[in-house]
């Protein structure tokens, strides 16, 4: 068969591609960076697309043509820089189901249990509209509602569990007896394949036959981390405030954080569901850990994860200060200019460096411009060393450290880069 994968490069629709591939059919993903996915997975057909655009019947009707399949794995959880649920979610959905009335493939829709404490924010309201108007729309269509998704890699909460478990020496957790229920990733690219093989239809959820707790689910990660078992202090949802708020403002500038306040509104009744008979078993937790030990990679990424947002927020801050600091004081700032240059020459350096180093502080808090302000921050760095140490090398004597001091922050730098991408 000829199937469309939407968010085809995620979590789930990854394994969901390699699935359906493995399966004999002919595969199309969409995603924003085609070339990288293609060197990935170079039996899919990888187009470029942005579903925030496709909000209309015709922006759909070229990628449509002779499918006999779409799966939607696309998702967010929540509006920022980089994100726009209402279209990605509803509107996008809405026009794909109208662009597919006259050709009527099966329509598979991986959602979200869609009611409770959430059922009125974005996230869930967006697909309980994209949800129904598919069963409105009579296409052929399945809607799985998958619990909390587990498998070899890790994204969204399931990395912050890793993070969580990787905490030293003990494990602060909000809502730590809040249920959780947990299947495999595996199991959704199962359900899918039998979808397309026609096999499923309706809507299903999909959960292993347990609901752990969120300390008892963290302690689990431990254990498959191989670290040594840790106590678990239970923290008052509103002390976990300031950090809320600063996810979503990071969420704003582009970062897709899972501490952000829609998944603390979800986790505050956990993630359980009224199951429904489908014939499909769900794989426990501890069974998908044991089926995919960890390794030396997946401790560091969770020891890193937690650490990357502190790393970009303290070059950031480092950065806005080395410009701002100069400018209390310009003319003692230019005074390192005055052997080689006039005074207006040195003073103009001075403001032109101040700036530089305020924009890149700046810029590399929005995520669409980071890696280009880490690029700008390396090559900027790399001048400063070379111009210090050619007109006054005797700044490497300095006792306050003017360029020895540029040293870590080349190396902090470089750590961002190497943890800067998100899938």
């Amino acid at each position: 068969m000829n199937i469309l994968i939407l968010g085809a490069t995620g979590f789930i629709g990854s394994v969901v591609a390699a699935r359906l591939v493995a399966d004999g059919h002919a595969v199309t993903g969409l995603g924003r960076n085609p070339a990288k996915s293609r060197l990935k997975q170079p039996a899919i057909d990888w187009r470029r697309a942005d579903l925030a655009q496709m909000t209309k019947p015709e922006d759909w009707e070229d990628l449509l043509k002779d499918r006999h399949a779409i799966v939607n794995c696309a998702g967010a959880l929540q509006d920022g820089l980089s994100d726009d649920l209402s279209a990605t979610q509803a509107d996008a959905m809405l026009a794909l189901y109208a662009a597919a009335k006259r050709s009527r493939p099966l329509i598979v829709q991986i959602s979200a249990r869609t009611t409770g404490a959430a059922a009125d924010l974005p996230f869930l309201s967006t697909k309980r509209l994209a949800d129904e108007a598919l069963v409105a729309s009579d296409l052929p269509h399945l809607i799985l509602r998958p619990a909390l998704v587990l498998g070899r890699n890790a994204h969204g909460g399931s990395s912050l569990l890793r993070a969580l478990a990787a905490f030293p020496l003990a494990l602060p957790l909000v809502h730590a007896e809040s249920p959780v229920e947990t299947l495999s990733v595996d199991d959704v690219a199962q359900a899918v394949s039998w979808a397309v093989a026609g096999e499923l239809r309706g809507d299903i959820v999909l959960a292993a036959d347990e609901a752990l707790t969120l300390a008892d689910l963290v302690r689990l990660h431990r254990q498959w981390l191989g670290l040594p078992p840790a106590r678990v202090f239970s923290l008052a949802p509103s002390l976990t405030k300031p950090v809320t708020w600063l996810a979503d403002m990071a969420g704003r500038l582009g970062w897709r954080s899972p501490l952000r306040s829609t998944a603390m509104t979800v986790m505050s009744e956990g993630i359980r569901s009224a199951k429904r008979e489908s014939g499909l078993v769900a794989t426990s937790a501890a069974a998908t850990l044991a089926a995919n030990p960890s390794g030396v990679q997946d401790l560091w990424f969770a020891r890193l994860y937690l650490l990357k947002p502190l790393v970009i927020a303290g070059l950031s801050a480092f950065w806005l200060l080395s410009g701002l600091i100069p400018l209390l004081s310009v003319e003692r700032a230019a005074a390192h200019f005055l052997p080689f240059m006039p005074e207006a020459a040195s003073t103009a350096l001075t403001l032109t460096t101040c700036l530089v180093d305020m924009a890149l502080g700046a810029a590399v808090l929005v995520r669409p411009l980071a890696k280009r302000a880490l690029l700008g921050m390396l090559a900027v760095s790399l001048a400063y060393l070379t111009g210090g140490t050619l007109l006054e090398p005797a700044l490497w004597l300095d006792p306050l450290g003017p360029l020895v001091k540029v040293l870590p922050s080349i190396v902090l730098t470089l750590t961002a880069l190497a943890t800067l991408d998100e899938r």
